[in-house]
């Protein structure tokens, strides 16, 4: 299926049309817009609170008259991609199920990532309550979408690069995507999912076309993330499941205040690795499984509640996994179209019949269980010699004087790159690089992988979607470290 937007962006469907019908036929994609899904929950149940937010909730019929209201100033429809800028609340909802119910594409945009809609070529953007258009494009061609078109684009992090952009069809969001939530939420037949991260992220794309217009539960957002805001929001809302990256679960498990969690039946934590240590303290401090989530912008999925035992089996109604040369590959109901305005993008991570590159490496086990092994590209080249700083994150996240890590490159003459790792250390202990050496040699860290600088930090900066934002740490790391930038 190739889609043409009324500025000329061309999406085209990398996965074969036969695979798609199939994945139809068996089930696993309703074969319905999302708007039209979403419309089914409101004549369902009218009086159940669709939304809760910083201004208050609003039920299913509340949020309807709104989404309406919106719809009909907009002059948009079938063939047009829509940016939405909006804070996470209230707007942000209605602004995304208004550029549904007109047929047209939602590309949710983060403060300051502006670009994106020339690259995207958007018709309009919703900002601040306010529908501002190019210059001679009117389309107004309202209308339900194919279950195939373009739904949403999803952006990566930009942790580690600047953002991409991947076009996702109303089929791999109410099918694919749908189905791994319904499976994080365990069948429960009425989810309240507090959702700490960004509607804006690829982890929190599911809040308003899964929890809404999918599953009709509850969703509850707040603007910006503060362990004390979240706990506040836990106690008085009580969700059946929150959703937050690992850097915000450490912070959480490290909160002073008793946590209230009546009603709370798991944790669910993606975007990064899920450090063992803020495991442990989020299993003792909420009492209550935590789901970890292996998975990308890209299509992939796999989850699981013992992530000691690696990331999960995969399930064939989110996607397919197998290994082609050491490197994770990812195809089914979840997959995504294509790239936006990026051909280059799908030259590199798309195979034949449709299958996407990760760029993480892994490997199955004797039961079927997929283990991540690292990342692909996030790799520290020090004279020749390749380290995976996620490994020696991952011993140093065991020393007891450290609360979070994250550790960079730093460019060097003589050796291409040395290692540094930045913490934060709890209860204000000191830490110093002798100490932190000694302690991930006692532990099996080999030599070659030691860090060879040490940088103390009250906390780690993170990005729009709450993941420590590496890039950032790196020039730091640079500064810091007396090495060329």
């Amino acid at each position: 299926m190739t889609w043409v937007s009324a500025t000329g962006t061309v999406l085209r469907d990398l996965v074969p049309a036969a695979l798609r019908r199939d994945w139809v036929a068996r089930g696993y994609c309703p074969d319905r817009d999302l708007h039209s899904l979403f419309r089914d929950r409101v004549r369902e149940h009218p009086d159940r609170t669709a939304l809760v937010d910083d201004e208050g909730p609003l039920t299913y019929a509340e949020l309807d008259l709104l989404v309406r209201a919106l719809a009909d100033r907009l002059p948009y429809g079938v063939t047009d991609i829509i940016g939405v800028q909006e804070p996470d609340g209230r707007a942000a909802v209605v602004a995304e199920l208004a550029v549904l119910a007109v047929g047209a594409v939602v590309l949710p945009l983060p403060s300051g990532a502006e670009a994106l809609l020339a690259r995207a070529g958007a018709s309009a953007v919703i900002a601040d309550g306010v529908v501002s258009g190019r210059e001679g494009v009117r389309t107004a061609q309202h209308g339900r979408p194919h279950p195939e078109a373009p739904a949403k684009i999803l952006l990566s992090s930009g942790s580690e690069a600047e953002p991409k952009m991947v076009a996702y069809s109303h089929n791999a969001f109410a099918g694919g995507r749908a189905n791994y939530v319904r499976a994080v939420h365990g069948g429960h037949p009425a989810p309240r999912d507090l959702v700490l991260v960004s509607l804006t992220s690829s982890f929190g794309s599911f809040g308003v076309p899964i929890t809404l217009c999918c599953l009709g539960g509850t969703l509850i957002v707040t603007r910006r993330f503060a362990p004390d805001t979240a706990l506040r929001l836990m106690a008085e809302h009580r969700p059946t499941h929150v959703f937050a990256v690992p850097t915000m679960w450490r912070r959480l498990a490290d909160h002073p205040a008793v946590p209230e969690v009546s009603g709370l039946a798991a944790l669910v934590s993606s975007g990064d690795v899920l450090p063992p240590g803020t495991l442990a303290a989020c299993r003792a401090r909420f009492g209550v499984d935590v789901v970890t989530v292996y998975g990308s912008s890209d299509g992939v999925n796999c989850h699981t509640t013992t992530p000691e035992n690696g990331v999960g089996v995969p399930d064939p109604a989110v996607c397919d996994i197998r290994i082609v040369d050491g490197e994770i590959c990812a195809r089914g109901p979840m997959t995504p179209l294509c790239h936006v305005g990026a051909p280059e993008l799908d030259a590199r991570h798309r195979l034949d019949g449709g299958w996407v590159r990760t760029g993480d490496c892994g490997h199955f086990d004797g039961t079927g269980r997929l283990h991540v092994t690292g990342r692909a590209k996030r790799v520290v080249i020090r004279g020749g010699y390749t380290i995976s700083p996620a490994e020696v994150e991952l011993a140093i996240g065991g020393h007891p004087a450290v609360g979070e890590v994250a550790c960079v490159p730093v460019p060097d003459f003589e050796m291409g790159e040395r290692l540094c790792a930045i913490v934060t250390t709890r209860g204000g202990q000191r830490l110093d690089l002798p100490d932190l050496t000694a302690y991930l040699s006692a532990h099996g860290l080999a030599r070659t992988k030691l860090p060879e600088f040490l940088l103390t930090v009250p906390e780690l900066p993170v990005g729009r979607t709450g993941k420590v934002c590496h890039r950032t740490l790196a020039r730091f790391a640079a500064d810091r470290c007396g090495a060329p930038a």
